[in-house]
């Protein structure tokens, strides 16, 4: 299992080491393909030996002990890639979360930061106009949290509430152009906090789209689309743009697939231990295989193939891959269980915990530990052991959850009867991701030692000439490059 101690040693190392840089690549195309597996990747080539994933690979390196953020939801999963920095340093802890410094929206009590603090923070569909719509109308200032900034009360935008700079910004600034899309316009958060990190932001709402396979690939393929049209320099419809949009080929772009999370969601795998990919999920895998080779195919009819780093790193994985070991407990226990007065829990097959009153937190925690049968719980970290961890001091930081319960592995705190798997916890199946970075003059390796997806941000930098250390959240956290870059 992937050490914890590995995963944040790094917030304490700080940069002692500055990094040299070299313009290698014009381009970087980063995907992320949700939910995929580092043991995916080989099934598949494996079951497809001539597919694009295949190809990638024998022009590529692979990093088959690459991890992703911890928790493993998608929002402090795509931040990590794209600051170099884990939550401690974001302050992107899940995609709906609870800040003790906030108010809520004005749409929820039509006041401007009044009242106790302390509010939800969603970056989800619900900060949209209208989140029925496929092209919701984006981000509605009116459904944003608030903070007193300054002795001023503001909105507080995705992009605002990172406390680091995106690789998009250092690119952006650099006087190159960038695009990006994702599911929801709250992924505005990869702007980073000048909110100028984007040429062009294409952010259809997969809200809208009913959870199923086939209309889940019809979502992505419009990302597909905006992919394409980049690449030719051109901007989509329905697109967010700064400026005058896209003059040419931007020299970062990428975006994610839906469509092998939601697959895996429903129809998971199977109990086989060759290969265990139900026919829905070869489906979706096959379809995100296909969409890679339109892009490959489009850089090289534009000639800028061999100039194009192509990274596929995902945000996170899905948990259980085993099916046997899938069990849904209802959320609606955990706060009971505390025995003391709950504020807020953020769960899946995870459970952030902030409460009332942080003096009880030993009280909660005693608790808890009487409930570990009932909640089916693997670990309950909290108090010096989740500072030493990485997991930072909720008396310090107002965004630093009280507690956090790593679950058994198979785990779910839902009452849905629609998915055997889900993200955003600490295990291995949530975590160990693919990550493949490919170009035609690589020659073909693989790197088994201990990788973070926080890697691919220094990395980016460096081979589009930048300078990593300039990544604020990579140089607080000591974040390497890849290794072979």
């Amino acid at each position: 299992m992937y050490s914890f101690s590995f995963i944040f040693a790094t917030v304490l190392y700080r940069a002692t080491v500055i990094l040299a840089w070299s313009n290698k690549y014009n381009h970087v195309a980063v995907f992320s393909i949700d939910g995929f597996h580092s043991s995916d990747v080989g099934k598949y080539v494996t079951l497809r030996p001539n597919s694009t994933l295949a190809r990638l690979l024998e022009t590529g390196y692979e990093y088959t002990n690459a991890y992703t953020s911890a928790p493993s939801d998608s929002f402090p999963g795509a931040v990590a890639q794209f600051t170099g920095a884990s939550p401690i340093t974001t302050s992107v802890w899940y995609d709906d979360i609870w800040y003790r410094d906030y108010y809520p929206p004005f749409s929820v009590n039509g006041t401007h930061c009044q009242g106790p603090p302390g509010a939800e923070v969603g970056d989800t569909e619900d900060l949209d106009y209208n989140k029925t719509e496929l092209f919701s109308g984006g981000i509605n200032p009116a459904n944003l949290p608030q903070k007193i900034v300054d002795g001023v009360c503001q909105e507080i935008y995705p992009h605002s509430r990172l406390r680091v700079n995106t690789i998009f910004e250092l690119v952006e600034s650099s006087g190159k152009q960038t695009a990006y899309a994702d599911k929801h316009p709250a992924y505005d958060i990869v702007r980073g906090p000048s909110g100028k990190g984007l040429t062009v932001g294409y952010f259809p709402e997969i809200n809208a789209v009913p959870t199923e396979i086939n209309t889940t690939i019809a979502y992505d393929k419009l990302h597909v689309g905006a992919f394409l049209d980049w690449i030719d320099g051109k901007t989509p419809a329905n697109s967010e743009i700064q400026g005058k949009g896209l003059t040419t080929t931007p020299s970062l772009f990428g975006g994610n697939f839906q469509a092998v999370s939601v697959a895996q969601k429903i129809n998971g795998y199977t109990n086989s231990t060759v290969q265990n990919f139900t026919p829905p999920l070869i489906q979706a895998i096959d379809f995100v295989d296909n969409s890679l080779g339109q892009v490959v195919s489009a850089l090289k009819a534009k000639k800028i193939y061999d100039d194009t780093l192509i990274i596929v790193a995902s945000k996170h994985s899905q948990a259980p891959i085993n099916p046997a070991l899938y069990r849904k407990i209802d959320p609606a226990l955990i706060a009971p269980a505390t025995g003391v007065n709950v504020t807020w829990i953020t769960s899946d097959d995870i459970a952030l915990i902030f409460l009332e009153d942080q003096s009880q937190i030993d009280t909660a925690v005693a608790n808890l530990q009487k409930a570990t049968s009932e909640l089916q719980i693997q670990d309950i970290i909290y108090g010096a052991r989740q500072q030493a961890l990485g997991f930072g001091n909720p008396f310090i930081d107002p965004a630093v959850p009280d507690i956090i319960i790593q679950v058994d592995l198979g785990v779910i705190y839902t009452t849905s009867t629609a998915k055997i798997e889900e993200h955003g916890g600490l295990s291995d199946d949530d975590r160990h991701v693919a990550c493949i970075v490919s170009n035609p003059g690589l020659k073909k390796k693989v790197f088994d030692q201990e990788t973070s997806t926080r890697q691919v941000g220094p990395t980016i930098l460096k081979v589009l000439g930048l300078n990593p250390a300039d990544l604020q959240g990579a140089r607080i956290e000591g974040t390497r490059v890849l290794e072979g870059f």
